[in-house]
């Protein structure tokens, strides 16, 4: 994808999460983050029977997982959960 990067906001309730996260994995979240903001699209969608749920996306790197809603008119990705199984 090329352009600008999608901005990232975090919900409250993701928010809450990501505070009671130990570093290393605050680190990761972001990292995943950062990737989904150069390319929204390349995690794959949250429930793919939603036919009109393609901008809910899942992203998932080992016990760590980030669902986000891309924003398509206001270029940005918002964090609606993030579960961490540590």
């Amino acid at each position: 994808m090329s352009g600008q990067p999608y901005a990232v906001r975090v919900s409250v309730p993701a928010a809450k999460v990501l505070d009671t996260l130990p570093e290393h994995t605050v680190d990761t979240v972001w990292d995943i983050l950062t990737a989904a903001a150069a390319d929204p699209w390349g995690f794959r969608q949250f429930d793919a029977d939603d036919e009109e749920g393609e901008d809910v996306r899942y992203a998932a790197v080992g016990q760590l997982s980030v669902t986000y809603w891309i924003n398509r008119p206001l270029h940005r990705l918002t964090v609606l959960n993030i579960v961490w199984l540590g």
